[in-house]
């Protein structure tokens, strides 16, 4: 089998003899959905690739290929009257730069639509029967486009990629080209309006736009209020990415043995799965482009990846930047860490309009909707009132939030290296003590001075994950289910990093505050860590946590078929103190 990674030309991977992830079934639905769809889902996540099937499957100028294109799909079997009955036009604003002023990134725009249409113009250029004219006003351009087809049989097909690609940089830093780009009659909004009026006996008959994020959406809806939104439809969940169905297929066709085969399985679904994109619908997705990276290494090499995460999704870092440095933005990231049903949000936002990105409140729904849309978080299930829970969908995105919350608490230089340090000891060793002594005298003074509004077991394990955060060698798995229950904080190794000095680990939080206690911290300090471990409410809560510990073990040993898993109990005793106690 040849990957396609990083390949978003359909016509190439079908002629070349790569391996491409049928979605063709899902055309007669797209064509029944409307004439113009909106189409969301995060970076990277096969969106360029599914407009590129979608070009050569209508676009006149393949006919003759049909057949070697789509007759082994599902589609090919019975396609639809409309395939290869239509001129197709393609804008990519991913294109165009967002850098320099506001007239500076209007030429931008001008330019790039300006070389789609001579670009058309060129492609189509056997059938045209008229001359299309290029303007410095790229509208222009696209009106003498359509004037052209206006006395062909056919009609145009427009594509558009990553609408908001470079609104979205404008967005994140400079929100005054943002405004004047989208507010009043700014050039993103007129050009949706003649998109519009296109679409409105013009010639233009269908419109497929692709984005990351509604953001922009809001702002253009006066001027192209006619599309139709497909992406929260349980019917379009899986349009992009694997299921874990396909990815069974997929792996069993490399001819891997039955351990191999699990041993994949289970670290691409720790690390790739989970995205839900519809509230309705039961069945999680991979990441589609991480996937395959993952299965191109896997099939090229024999091995996996040493890095989980592919770098060019780097630039989702930028997002929980700008989430964290909202009001109560860091808030939210320790919420979403902390697993479980924390993130709780009435309703998902749909609509972010220019006004509400400058001036509004950016309260939760707000957060946690654009944290949704940039695949950083994602659908969980329902709460009893009806609400809405996200998650985290996987190991690599949670890797953002953790290497966030390092850069906030822990800066500089000497702490990523005593971290290191600490971790290294604990996770070869079991020993816990250099990292409890790390907390004492380095995290637990900085995280006194934050504005949290909850002390308790939570921000103990969010200190413990950011601590110990090593995707290189361990599958770091936060309130995972077992046995009834779910497990605070368990590192197992990666299957194919079992031949370093790496433990297998599990750890049980408890937490007493100081009033609970009855002691201050001053009164703490004076105390062993043996003085405290006999305190009658520590011994308490180490039993406790011991017998939770132990159960989870057996569970998660039967789990991951692994012997001699290293079990802690961990007290902390407000942000002061920490005792802990090994119980295997």
């Amino acid at each position: 089998m040849k990957f396609g990674y990083g390949l978003s030309d359909f016509r190439a991977l079908m002629l070349e003899g790569y391996y491409y992830q049928d979605r063709t079934a899902h055309i007669p639905l797209l064509e029944n959905a409307g004439k113009q769809l909106i189409f969301i889902r995060p970076r990277r996540f096969g969106k360029s690739l599914l407009l590129s099937m979608l070009g050569y499957y209508y676009d006149v100028n393949y006919t003759l290929e049909f057949e070697t294109l789509f007759g082994s799909l599902a589609i090919g079997e019975s396609p639809t009257p409309s395939h290869n009955q239509y001129l197709i036009m393609k804008w990519d604003f991913s294109l165009i730069k967002s850098s320099g002023d506001v007239d500076d990134i209007e030429q931008a725009i001008h330019e790039h639509l300006n070389d789609c249409v001579k670009e058309f113009a060129i492609r189509y250029k056997q059938i045209l029967i008229s001359d299309i004219e290029i303007s410095a006003n790229a509208l222009s351009s696209f009106r003498s486009a359509l004037l052209a087809i206006s006395s062909l049989p056919y009609k145009l097909y427009l594509l558009i990629d990553e609408y908001d690609n470079f609104a979205n940089e404008v967005l994140t830093s400079r929100n005054t080209e943002y405004k004047a780009l989208l507010h009043g009659e700014g050039l993103l909004k007129t050009v949706f309006k003649a998109v519009k009026a296109a679409a409105s006996g013009q010639g233009l008959d269908r419109v497929f736009i692709t984005g990351v994020s509604p953001v922009v959406l809001s702002d253009m809806t006066s001027g192209y209020n006619v599309a139709t939104s497909i992406y929260l439809e349980p019917k379009f969940n899986e349009l992009c990415g694997f299921t874990e169905t396909e990815l069974n297929e997929i792996l069993h066709n490399l001819s891997l043995d039955s351990e191999q085969k699990n041993h994949a399985l289970n670290l691409m679904r720790t690390f790739y799965n989970g995205y839900r994109f519809s509230t309705k619908s039961e069945t999680s997705v991979y990441n589609p482009t991480l996937t395959l990276y993952f299965l191109k290494q896997l099939q090229e090499n024999g091995n996996y990846p040493e890095f989980m995460l592919d770098e060019n999704l780097s630039m989702d870092r930028n997002k929980l930047v700008y989430i964290s440095k909202l009001p109560h933005g860091e808030e939210v990231l320790i919420k979403a860490l902390s697993g479980g049903d924390s993130v709780v949000i009435p309703q998902l936002a749909r609509r972010f309009g220019v006004e509400d990105m400058l001036t509004a409140v950016k309260d939760e729904t707000f957060m946690v909707s654009l944290m949704y849309y940039f695949g950083i978080l994602t659908f969980s299930g329902h709460a009893e009132y009806g609400e809405k829970i996200l998650k985290i969908p996987n190991l690599v995105a949670k890797s953002l939030y953790v290497e966030r919350l390092q850069e906030i608490l822990l800066p500089e230089y000497e702490d990523k290296s005593d971290i290191r340090n600490v971790a290294k000891i604990f996770c070869m060793t079991g020993n816990l003590q250099p990292l409890c002594d790390f907390l004492e005298n380095r995290y637990f003074p900085i995280l006194s001075n934050r504005d949290y509004r909850w002390s308790n077991e939570l921000i103990i394990k969010i200190a413990f994950m950011t601590l110990l955060f090593n995707d290189n060698i361990y599958m770091m798995l936060s309130e995972i289910e077992a046995d009834r229950g779910y497990v605070d904080l368990s590192l197992i190794v990666r299957p194919d990093m079992r031949r370093f000095q790496a433990l297998d680990l599990v750890l049980e939080f408890k937490y007493i505050g100081l009033k609970e206690l009855g002691m201050t911290g001053s009164e703490l300090k004076t105390l062993s860590r043996e003085e405290l471990a006999d305190l009658p409410l520590v011994k308490l809560k180490l039993n406790e946590a011991t017998i939770q510990a132990k159960t989870y073990t057996e569970s998660l040993s039967d789990r991951y078929q692994l012997d001699g898993i290293r079990t802690f109990s961990v007290v902390a005793l407000g942000f002061e103190r920490v005792v802990w106690l090994e119980t295997n």
